[in-house]
C-alpha cells in the first residue's frame, strides 16, 4: 500500500516500468478505470467473425486485436511507433495478421476498398478520408475513441486550467460530421464518462510517461513538487480521482 512507501520509491518505480504496449496490467491493485458499458474488445471480435479483410489502425502493441477469438482471412494492422511495431507483429503473426509499419499521419499503405471491415481503439487522430477510401462499399468503421475533457482534472492538476478549445476537443459531434463529409453514414454513437482513480504516485508517474500527450514533456524532474503534493494527496484520501470520457462510433460506407 502507499502508506507503507515512500514517495521515492514509488516515484522510481514508475519511471522504471516500460511503457510498451497498450497493456495496462501493471495498474492493477495501483489504479482502477470504470469501463464503457458497451465493451469494444467483445464488440469488436463479433464484428470480425463476419469480416473477410479487415484492418486495425494504431494497433498498438497489437493486444487488443489479438483478443478477438477470430480473425478474418485477411487481417492487417497498422503502427507507427517501431517498438510497438515489433510487439505487434510477435504477438500478430502467429494469428495470420500482418503489421505494416506506417506513421499515424500518413496515408494507409493500402489499395482502394481493400477492405470491409476497419476497427480502431483509442487512435491518436482519426483520418476520415483514408477510412472512407480504404473500405468497401457496404464496409464498415467501428471505434472507441477518447471523449472531449479526458482525465482533464490530472491534466489541470500539472499544467493549470485548459481553454474550452482544448477540452472540447475529440468531440463526438466533429466525429460525427467529419465522418459524413468523407460520405460514411453514422451507425451507432454512444459516448460515457467514467471513474478514473489512481491509489499511489507511481501510478501515475507511469501514466503520465505512457499516454505522454496527457502533460507534453513530463518528467518527474520537472514536476517534482506537484508529484509531491499529489502523492500527499492521495495519502490523506486514498486516491486521486479524475475521469475518462469514451465514445463508440460506427460508420457505414454506402452500396
Amino acid at each position: 500500500m502507499s502508506s507503507k512507501r515512500s514517495f521515492e520509491d514509488l516515484v522510481a518505480e514508475g519511471a522504471a516500468v516500460s511503457t510498451e504496449g497498450w497493456d495496462f496490467s501493471w495498474f492493477e491493485g495501483r489504479a482502477t478505470e470504470e469501463r464503457p458499458s458497451w465493451g469494444y474488445a467483445r464488440a469488436m471480435g463479433e464484428r470480425l467473425t463476419h469480416a473477410s479483410a479487415a484492418l486495425d489502425i494504431q494497433t498498438g502493441g497489437g493486444e487488443v486485436l489479438a483478443s478477438a477469438p477470430e480473425l478474418p482471412p485477411l487481417t492487417a494492422a497498422t503502427e507507427g511507433w517501431p517498438p510497438n511495431v515489433a510487439r505487434a507483429t510477435a504477438l500478430l503473426h502467429p494469428r495470420g495478421a500482418v503489421v505494416v509499419a506506417s506513421p499515424e499521419d500518413a496515408p494507409l499503405p493500402f489499395a482502394a476498398e481493400a477492405f470491409d471491415l476497419v476497427v480502431s481503439r483509442h487512435p491518436v487522430r482519426t483520418y476520415w478520408d483514408e477510412i472512407a477510401r480504404v473500405l468497401r462499399p457496404g464496409g464498415t468503421y467501428f471505434s472507441q475513441q477518447v471523449g472531449p475533457a479526458s482525465v482533464v482534472e490530472v491534466v489541470e492538476y500539472f499544467l493549470g486550467p485548459q481553454p474550452d478549445e482544448l477540452r472540447n476537443a475529440r468531440h463526438p459531434d466533429r466525429a460525427v460530421a467529419a465522418a459524413e463529409a468523407a460520405g460514411l453514414d453514422l451507425v451507432d454513437l454512444r459516448s460515457e464518462r467514467l471513474r478514473i482513480e489512481f491509489h499511489d504516485i507511481g501510478a501515475v508517474v507511469h501514466f503520465l510517461r505512457k499516454v505522454i500527450w496527457m502533460v507534453p514533456g513530463f518528467t518527474v524532474d520537472g514536476y517534482q513538487r506537484r508529484l509531491r503534493e499529489m502523492h500527499e494527496h492521495i495519502e490523506a484520501r486514498g486516491s486521486f480521482v479524475t475521469y475518462a470520457t469514451r465514445y463508440l462510433v460506427e460508420a457505414r460506407k454506402p452500396l
